[in-house]
């Protein structure tokens, strides 16, 4: 075959390509034994849970929930094909399917499912997510506990330090597993952080903080704006920050701590419930500059704290400060730093007869499923940090002009979820 002719295609390359054909025809049709007998023995295709269509972008898994979509629009989905394709998805689940992976539509399987009505296979997908993020987030735990077990030989011969730090209780379901098993969880699980952190389970995801604070930011009436355009906070936040400011301070005279000044937004709610004390931490230097430009260092009863909150609460916590109210908005930090402030700071900071506290819910706020599996995650590792959490819905209006200018939408769903945190009875 010539080049005019295009490329060449060989015998092997043709049978992958069936193979992935048929294992899509599989899922599509809910053939349970002939899917798992599929992606378990197909050897030319080591990830054969996550093949794809060339044409769609389809896995298995948006083959499955495709499969349950209704023919006429608007009809309900038929109970049978809705049973078998939750069956499907499971088995998929079961064997390392990716859960938040994109087709050419850029839909993941949980997008394609809520788009055609498929509730309980979203719920699923959903619940995945969950697991894989809560998983992840545990396997960097063991790394962290296994880098101080090897700086501490005597301490890791004896196993007191897993015993110390109540690892114990966990680690037996890791080690049980073979090595082939673990790894294949281990790639899994990165895999769908990966595509998460891609879709934006920070609201820009690759920009660092220390690339934050570094930059110019390009402060408007409307909107903060970092030097590559990204939305740092914007004027349509006003009616969840004032919600949020009322719900933590319910009457004047109380105690509370922001992180995360912005364009002053929930700081100046704040001020409207007449507190006794207003603390303010500010890690940009822009930022800070502008508050002292609009006298915010010379209201009454208003500290500023210049710098990153890391370095400003144990220093609060070592004074014995605490506060009636917390609330948390920074910009560009991880979902590991927020468990962070939380676990370990929001405890010795706040006051624990009627205490409350909040933050900014914008995780993964450009993908409704990506919202759902970060508020879930969330309220899973505020339990097992000691708090108990109400979540209240707003309507977010369409937002669709407000983005001119900005790099990149950070929402899209159509509410908003305040939370409103206390340490448990």
């Amino acid at each position: 075959m010539t080049d005019q002719e295009g490329p060449e295609i060989t015998f092997g390359q043709i049978d992958v390509d069936l193979d992935v054909q048929e294992i899509l025809l599989a899922a599509s049709q809910h053939d349970f034994a002939k899917l798992r007998r599929l992606v378990r023995t197909q050897s030319a295709l080591p990830d054969a849970s996550n093949v794809k269509d060339p044409e769609t972008g389809y896995t298995p898994l948006h083959s499955a929930i495709a499969a349950c979509e209704p023919e006429t629009e608007g009809a309900q989905i038929d109970p049978d094909t809705l049973k078998s394709g939750a069956e499907a998805v499971k088995l998929l689940l079961q064997e390392g399917a990716i859960w938040n992976d994109l087709d050419n539509n850029d839909e993941t399987p949980g997008c394609l499912a809520r788009r055609i009505g498929a509730t309980e296979l979203y719920e699923l997908i959903v619940d995945a997510g969950v697991r894989a993020e809560m998983l992840l987030n545990r396997l960097d735990g063991y790394e962290e506990l296994s880098e101080d077990e090897e700086e501490e030989d005597d301490v890791k011969e004896s196993g007191a330090k897993a015993d110390e730090e109540g690892e114990g209780e966990v680690a037996p379901e890791l080690v049980e597993v073979s090595a082939e098993q673990a790894a294949t969880i281990l790639s899994t699980a990165e895999a769908e952080a990966q595509a998460l952190e891609t879709e934006g389970v920070e609201a820009n995801p690759g920009v660092t903080n220390a690339r934050y604070l570094d930059s110019n930011l390009n402060i408007q009436q409307d909107k903060i704006l970092d030097s590559d355009q990204n939305g740092v906070m914007m004027q349509w936040e006003s009616d969840i920050m004032k919600k949020s400011a009322v719900a933590l301070l319910p009457r004047p005279g109380l105690k509370v701590l922001n992180i995360g000044h912005g364009m002053g937004i929930v700081d100046g709610f704040f001020q409207e419930q007449g507190p006794a004390e207003h603390h303010i931490v500010e890690a940009h230097a822009d930022v800070v500059a502008e508050m002292k430009k609009r006298g915010w260092d010379s209201k009454p009863g208003v500290t500023i704290h210049e710098g990153r909150w890391q370095d400003i609460l144990p220093g609060l916590v070592g004074e014995g400060i605490t506060f009636d109210a917390i609330y948390y908005d920074t910009f560009a930090e991880s979902y590991a730093d927020f468990r962070d402030f939380f676990s370990e700071h929001v405890i010795g900071l706040l006051e624990q007869d009627g205490g409350k506290w909040g933050f900014f819910n914008g995780m993964g706020a450009d993908r409704q499923i990506s919202y759902d599996v970060y508020q879930k995650v969330a309220e899973m590792d505020l339990f097992e940090a000691g708090f108990d959490v109400d979540w209240e819905d707003i309507p977010v209006p369409k937002l669709d002009g407000e983005w001119q200018g900005v790099k990149r939408a950070y929402w899209v769903v159509d509410n908003y979820r305040l939370p409103l945190c206390r340490f448990m009875d």
